[in-house]
């Protein structure tokens, strides 16, 4: 009589015939896959971007939303159109004149349409911003790049400009020469182009605002260079250029991409700051900062007109900010909030 044979067992720690062993599927996805799948993970990071994309939809939309609207930002309805406004300038109907006819109301004074004012004034501010984070991206990373894997003098020169600019109070400095360098281009009895107002505000912004990032990418390629990688590319007779491009580069685009949705909404509210103030952006340009200065004078009489671009300000800033950490958490999964 034979003995049945004995069931062959697994060894331990090995999956069973047939099953996956675990992490098998994430070992097949690229680095990129994985931090889309941890960023579709994370709710709070889903909801912010999609508040962000709404706002740069509406800026993108601003014209046929306004057309479709049936108004404009410049025309003055309530100066046009009797029963708008009282003897004082300040709207007749409750909430700021809110109606059928004008969805945010009307702005005090003058009479414009609140909603059609503020569409412009998002276009016209997230436009600054955004050209303004990407030219800071461009020159952050050229510059911080270079400086670091070149090492010696070029380093130590773009330290101390780093540390000079940081150091540098680029808000009080751009209040004091705005005016003398608008003085000198545009004669005393013209009034300032709209166009050179926004390139003075996008040069100045970029000139300080490119040295955190180039700090940051300095630091990383010092480290980066040293490595083997680095090391083998140079043995083999590759140009600096190629060692940057092909080597060092694709190592640095998490903290690239970090640094660029952590700046967005500084610039953002840096921009606003700046016509707030009185410098840069002025009514009648429609604008986020030009809207919150006018309604910081009149809010004691009239608080709608105050309102709505503030509460836009602020949960467009909030959900940028959160945006940014959502996706430096999905791309560098070893900082936990």
């Amino acid at each position: 009589m034979t003995s049945a044979p004995s069931p062959v067992t697994a060894p331990s720690g090995t999956a069973p015939s047939g099953t996956a062993p675990p992490g098998a599927g994430a070992a097949g996805r690229s680095p990129g896959q994985l931090a889309r799948r941890r960023f579709r993970r994370d709710r709070t990071g889903v909801a912010a971007a999609c508040v962000v994309a709404f706002f740069f939809a509406v800026a993108v939309c601003a014209p046929l939303i306004a057309r479709l609207y049936g108004k404009n930002p410049y025309d003055t309805y309530g100066q046009d159109t009797p029963g708008l406004l009282d003897d004082f300038g300040f709207p007749v109907r409750p909430n700021g004149g809110i109606s059928g006819t004008y969805w945010f109301g009307v702005e005090p004074g003058l009479g414009r349409d609140v909603f059609t004012f503020l569409l412009y004034g998002i276009r016209n501010s997230l436009l600054i911003a955004t050209v303004t984070t990407l030219l800071v991206a461009v020159f952050g990373v050229a510059i911080g790049v270079t400086a670091g894997y070149l090492g010696g003098r070029p380093d130590y020169l773009v330290g101390r400009v780093i540390d000079i600019l940081l150091a540098f109070p680029s808000t009080l400095f751009f209040i004091a020469f705005w005016p003398v360098l608008i003085s000198i281009l545009v004669p005393p009895e013209e009034n300032t182009p709209v166009w050179l107002t926004v390139t003075s505000l996008i040069s100045v912004m970029t000139a300080f605002g490119w040295a955190p990032i180039a700090r940051l990418l300095r630091g990383e390629v010092l480290a980066l260079r040293e490595r083997e990688f680095v090391e083998a590319a140079k043995v083999t007779g590759a140009s600096p250029a190629r060692i940057i491009f092909k080597e060092l580069l694709p190592n640095l685009w998490t903290p690239i991409l970090i640094q660029a949705t952590l700046a967005l909404p500084l610039f953002v509210t840096t921009e606003a700051g700046l016509a707030f103030l009185g410098v840069g952006l002025s009514s009648p340009t429609p604008d986020w900062g030009v809207m919150i200065q006018r309604g910081a004078n009149v809010y004691q009489d009239d608080i709608t007109f105050l309102l709505f671009p503030g509460l836009a300000m602020v949960i467009f800033v909030i959900a940028f900010n959160l945006l940014g950490d959502s996706v430096r958490d999905a791309l560098d999964p070893r900082t936990g909030r």
